[in-house]
């Protein structure tokens, strides 16, 4: 039977876009899969859509580090320099989530964002970015995030301490404010000359006088300490400083600062959790995978399921976004962070963050 439409809308009937009608037409014919679907297709960096960007290009830096430039979608809020930003990326169909510092300038022409990445060993993200990562790649993002950045009102005298890619977050600042700065030392360790990221630029820096510059490499200067300031930059003390790097030098740099009753001068950036104490160790059982893994108690269970081929949740790895919580059924397990014990009985639905926290005794989680 054919339907007759009315000629005309009465008056008291609320009249309907042309958008509306045919967004209801379409979700009637693409049910399950909504429009969005395939707006996410079409447009996945239209505004409303989950935070997206587009990888316009990769640039090797050194033979371990490339800069990643994106294109973020229009949720894109924006960032302060030293900030971060998580990635999402597929790597052998699983997506994996890290943070990276964000080197570019803040508000570029153009809209995109930078980040500078280092491959690790064994690092399965930061390799598939340096090696793999090509341009048109669409990568999952967060909005940046971090509390490592410069205050509004610039530092007479300010020191940068940086080693290997610590000195990402610190390059972001010195290409943003590095004019605002009249007084600006970085020490900066690597293995050699050419393992210096952001290397030509820094000694562009330094030869106009902009930046003192002091580079330490590992292979023949040895590990940077604390004890090398009072020789590399005598009045440290009076300066303000920010420290990124490997988590033994951020030990002994924050424990030189205390000790000097200075503690509250020097801002660090970390992007790992800091392990304060270790559990027993015991048995972790996944439930519904079947899985059983010993596993040492300085070891984060997401590693030891992962390492064992167990599909987890996971986000930053340094128990900030929560993207890797699961129930604890039954047993004990430590935070690496702050040695806290969390126990639960048989079939309790304790939430634990698995990327801090470490088996203390048998424990079962249900996956």
């Amino acid at each position: 039977m054919t339907a007759v439409l009315p000629s005309r809308v009465t008056r008291g009937t609320p009249r309907r876009s042309l958008r509306d009608v045919v967004a209801r037409a379409a979700a009637a014919v693409t049910t399950p899969v909504l429009p969005a679907d395939y707006l996410d297709l079409i447009a996945p960096l239209r505004s409303g859509a989950d935070l997206r960007g587009k990888v316009v290009s990769v640039t090797p830096e050194t033979r371990h580090a490339a800069t990643v430039r994106i294109k973020p979608g229009r949720g894109w809020r924006g960032h302060v320099p030293g900030q971060y930003i998580r990635i999402g990326v597929d790597v052998d169909g699983v997506r994996n989530w890290r943070a990276y510092s964000v080197t570019s300038l803040a508000g570029e022409p153009d809209g995109t964002v930078s980040i500078t990445v280092k491959a690790i060993d064994g690092g399965k993200v930061s390799n598939h970015v340096v090696r793999e990562l090509t341009p048109g790649t669409l990568i999952h993002l967060d909005q940046a995030t971090g509390e490592f950045t410069l205050p509004e009102q610039r530092p007479r005298k300010a020191l940068f301490l940086t080693a290997g890619s610590g000195i990402t977050p610190v390059m972001g600042m010195l290409r943003n404010h590095l004019a605002e700065l009249p007084d600006a030392v970085l020490v900066h360790s690597a293995p050699t000359r050419d393992d210096v990221i952001f290397g030509a630029e820094l000694r562009d820096w330094a030869e106009a006088e902009s930046l003192k510059l002091v580079e330490r490499h590992t292979e023949t200067d040895g590990l940077l300490s604390a004890a090398d300031l009072d020789t590399l930059v005598p009045d440290w003390r009076e300066r303000e400083t920010w420290c990124c790097g490997p988590t033994g030098m951020l030990d002994a740099m924050e424990d030189h600062w205390a000790q000097a009753g200075l503690a509250d001068r020097l801002h660090t950036e970390r992007f790992r959790p800091v392990v304060v104490a270790e559990g027993e160790g015991g048995t972790v059982t996944f439930r519904k995978n079947g899985t059983v893994v010993e596993a040492d108690g300085a070891t984060p269970i997401l590693d030891a399921g992962e390492e064992a081929g167990v599909l987890m949740p996971s986000g930053c790895r340094m128990g900030i976004c929560f993207g890797c919580v699961l129930p604890l059924r039954e047993g004990a397990v430590r935070d690496l962070r702050n040695g806290e014990l969390t126990v639960a009985t048989p079939d309790d639905d304790v939430r634990i963050q698995t990327c801090v926290s470490a088996a203390a005794g048998a424990c079962e989680i249900d996956l």
